[in-house]
């Protein structure tokens, strides 16, 4: 009579061992962070945000003190126009050895008359000559003098430059903007601070749209594909749930191990393959929650 007994209640338990689950998978509700963080050194004078702010994308939330960098602007500006303007005027320069030149041609002319005249001896037309030459060669040796030190001064007033535009980036990155819009999730600087390029400010997230990253077996994947709308229910603790409409975006290329917090349909699966489902938040979704997917 006990045997009769015990049989059918160790089919009942282990037909409920075995029993489906209602959900095809599980995941974790995330969204995509961007952390921003300052670009360039100096006192962060505001930081006008808290945690759970939201923000625009653009919109200005800090600065960091750009005193010292405007003063080495301004250094540099000085430099600039001093030395453009130490850049020699070739022309002016030039001009009273041109005056010579023209003056010495003007003379070779009048002996080489004076020549055909028999006036003027051949020695004379050909000192006429040298000096003429020797004067041309002058002119030539200063303009490439003048040249070269005219190229000099413009590279260093063009290294100037670069550097001034260098300092004005910085200049303008020390006004702290959101990349994104969204909300701020956690902040690690306050004003009165120091900041360094790289060190993070904020972290920001668009909670509007999140998505759920679940997990499904290798035998699930002809079943689920890139747009295939799927229900998500999220879990909200104790017999709360709410179900959301998704869309399966992304689909891992490559199976890994199951992660210890995630629950299969097919408990002896070793290796899962992480999809990314969409889902809009209507504000209740919290990052890190469990949620569940039914195709």
């Amino acid at each position: 009579m006990k045997n009769k007994i015990l049989l059918p209640l160790v089919a009942l338990t282990l037909a409920s061992c075995h029993s489906k689950p209602d959900y095809d998978a599980t995941g974790i509700f995330e969204a995509t962070t961007v952390t921003v963080s300052a670009e360039t050194s100096g006192k962060i004078l505001t930081l006008d945000l808290t945690e759970g702010d939201s923000i625009v994308r653009g919109q200005r939330v800090g600065v960091v003190d750009t005193t010292l960098l405007t003063l080495q602007y301004k250094q540099l500006q000085s430099q600039q126009a001093s030395t453009e303007n130490s850049s020699p005027d070739i022309s002016a320069q030039a001009s009273a050895l041109r005056s010579q030149i023209a003056h010495q041609q003007h003379e070779c002319n009048r002996m080489a008359r004076l020549l055909a005249d028999g006036a003027a001896t051949q020695k004379q037309c050909d000192d006429a000559d040298a000096m003429l030459r020797t004067l041309r060669a002058q002119l030539e040796g200063l303009l490439s003098t003048l040249g070269k030190s005219k190229t000099s001064i413009s590279d260093n007033a063009v290294a100037l430059q670069y550097q001034r535009e260098q300092i004005q980036e910085q200049i303008v990155k020390s006004i702290i903007t959101a990349p994104v819009g969204g909300t701020v999730l956690q902040k690690y600087a306050e004003a009165g601070e120091f900041a360094t390029p790289g060190r993070p400010l904020f972290t920001v997230a668009d909670l509007g749209g999140i998505y759920l990253r679940s997990y499904f077996t290798s035998s699930q994947l002809a079943d689920i594909h890139i747009g295939q709308p799927v229900t998500v229910i999220a879990d909200f603790g104790g017999d709360e749930q709410y179900e959301y409409p998704g869309k399966i975006t992304w689909i891992a290329q490559e199976s890994e191990f199951t992660p210890k917090s995630i629950q299969t349909n097919d408990s002896r699966a070793n290796l899962v393959y992480a999809v990314k489902i969409s889902v809009r938040n209507d504000g209740r979704l919290k990052l890190g929650q469990y949620g569940e997917v039914r195709l």
